[in-house]
């Protein structure tokens, strides 16, 4: 039997669990997703089973969202195929998923230009701390807000086509 102390430490515990500011990832059971589609002019990302909508999602670029990224430092989002090749549950904007930026074509582009290519191009949250932001802010990144990140998260897998368009 529980005497009166293991309830009081019992209800602080549950109480501190429902404060944690570690994401919330609920395990996802539905249609596979089969790709990412991102068309930049209209700021939205649509996660995709075959040609068929499985969710739609306004989305903030990097801070000069008009044309392909080419180079490090330009505040560009790339267009083109990539794949979600890594994920990070610790990321200072909550979570995120990784893009193949760059690919051969890219890096043969920017060496071409004498730059290098850039690289750590993510579809992630926000910052901590950071509750709303307008219009365009990443470096080069595509951001949705942190609940949604969490939804993203769990659906998307590692291997999955990232198609972004201009």
């Amino acid at each position: 039997m529980i005497g009166r102390r293991g309830f009081i430490v019992a209800g602080a515990a549950l109480g501190l669990a429902g404060c944690s500011s570690q994401p919330r990832i609920e395990p996802y059971f539905g249609p596979q997703v089969t790709r990412v589609v991102v068309m930049k002019d209209a700021r939205r990302m649509y996660l995709m089973h075959q040609d068929q909508p499985l969710e739609a999602y306004d989305v903030a670029l990097g801070f000069a969202p008009k044309g392909a990224k080419q180079v490090e430092g330009d505040g560009k989002t790339p267009e083109g195929r990539y794949f979600v090749d890594r994920r990070n549950p610790h990321s200072a904007f909550h979570l995120s998923l990784g893009i193949s930026y760059p690919n051969e074509a890219d890096i043969a582009e920017a060496k071409a230009l004498g730059r290098p290519p850039g690289g750590d191009i993510f579809i992630h949250g926000r910052a901590h701390g950071v509750r709303r932001r307008g219009g365009d802010w990443t470096a080069g990144c595509i951001s949705v807000t942190n609940k949604q990140i969490e939804q993203v998260y769990s659906m998307v897998r590692d291997g999955t086509a990232v198609d972004i368009y201009p």
